[in-house]
């Protein structure tokens, strides 16, 4: 984990989140700016800047695992929903820690910006 990574700050519990889900490898909370009715980002505790950067399939598998738990939890798994991975700058990473977002709850468009 670093100091100053945001995400990093809320796995630690420095910065308060509203929780949906975690498992022993990554957290889900609400997204502070919600694009859809269900917007929730999941992380992994460890700090890994991109998918670029990842090392650990099964981390990444912990992490996508819980985006579907979560998609269950929200209600938005059975109409489906949209699990994004923004990596770097051009892919809209907006955050230097790995995140999924799970989008749910309306039609989503394609494509997407």
């Amino acid at each position: 984990m670093t100091d100053s990574c945001i995400f990093c700050r809320i796995v630690r519990g420095e910065i308060p989140a509203t929780l949906v889900a975690q498992n022993e490898t990554a957290i889900a909370f609400r997204d502070l700016s919600p694009q859809a009715p269900t917007h929730v980002l999941v992380v992994p505790r460890r700090h890994v800047a991109s998918l670029a950067h990842a090392d650990d399939g099964a981390e990444l598998g912990a992490v996508m695992l819980l985006a579907a738990e979560v998609a269950r939890l929200e209600g938005v798994a059975e109409q489906g929903y949209r699990t994004v991975l923004n990596t770097g700058a051009n892919g809209g990473q907006s955050v230097d820690h790995l995140h999924a977002h799970v989008l749910g709850g309306r039609a989503l468009k394609w494509p997407p910006g």
